[in-house]
């Protein structure tokens, strides 16, 4: 039976800019939990960011979370834990089309990343597309020849070598996006917790001219709703607003801040 591949974010992207339509708003999903990752799918926002850099996410998790998404008119990327070659293998034959890679320092990291998603001779990925949820067991029709089509690689821009670097990594063949992480940027800086210093802010603002210039899509993380508004302002093609995990903190801490008393017979302020 003919099975369909699902459109990319990379298309998403394209979609957005000839349409000349509104940035694509999204959320983290770092819990872990299928059944979150479905609440989220269904809220209406454009995409989400399944995590396993700094979450509890392994290929089961991962997997599971896929299956969940799919089906709701969301966009999905994932995030490794690092630019691996087995590691991004690994996920792609999970079913991961929209591939979110940390840490992207260099020209030749991002080839790397790259060469990882692309099957011999364009790159290295390993081929086991039979035993692979990707081809769906080989029931997607001529996958081998169209797989490397099928796949969207974004690369993270989160540190000053990155940042001296940008114009060159947006050249590279095969990375679709940039997405730029302000708060790892700014510990790079030496402003560690300071994502919202005017110097980081200045980096992120560069690197959003720099993929302007390129005619290549840039996307920010920015929790604070004045400062996604900022970058935005400038550029941002994509952002990132929230995580399931921080609304979940900030709600649940609301709620005792709300209903629980002090010792001395006062609510605890609401947030």
């Amino acid at each position: 039976m003919p099975l369909r591949i699902d459109h990319t974010f990379r298309d998403a992207l394209a979609a957005q800019q000839r349409d000349a339509g509104r940035p694509l708003v999204g959320m983290w999903v770092c819990s872990g939990s299928p059944l979150i990752a479905e609440l989220c799918a269904g809220s209406g926002l454009d995409w989400l960011l399944v995590d396993a850099e700094h979450s509890p996410n392994g290929l089961e998790s991962i997997l599971a979370q896929l299956q969940a998404i799919h089906g709701y008119p969301v966009q999905t990327l994932v995030r490794p834990p690092v630019n691996d070659t087995v590691v991004i293998k690994q996920y792609l034959d999970l079913g991961v089309q929209n591939l979110l890679i940390p840490m992207v320092n260099s020209v030749a990291e991002a080839e790397a990343a790259v060469a990882a998603t692309r099957y011999p001779p364009q790159g290295v990925r390993g081929v086991g597309s039979a035993l692979a949820r990707a081809a769906r067991w080989n029931r997607v029709p001529d996958y081998l020849a169209r797989a490397n089509g099928t796949i969207s690689v974004t690369v993270q821009i989160e540190s000053t070598a990155a940042v001296e670097a940008v114009e060159d990594i947006l050249k590279v063949d095969g990375v679709d996006a940039v997405f730029i992480g302000p708060s790892d940027l700014a510990a790079s800086m030496g402003l560690l917790g300071q994502q919202e210093h005017s110097e980081v802010r200045a980096a992120v603002e560069h690197c959003l001219a720099a993929a302007k210039a390129a005619g290549k899509p840039a996307g920010v993380n920015a929790f604070n709703p004045d400062t996604a508004q900022h970058y935005l302002d400038n550029g941002a093609d994509f952002i990132l607003v929230g995580a399931d995990v921080a609304l979940l903190a900030r709600g649940s801490e609301a709620l005792a801040a709300k209903f629980i008393q002090k010792p001395d017979g006062e609510t605890q302020a609401s947030y």
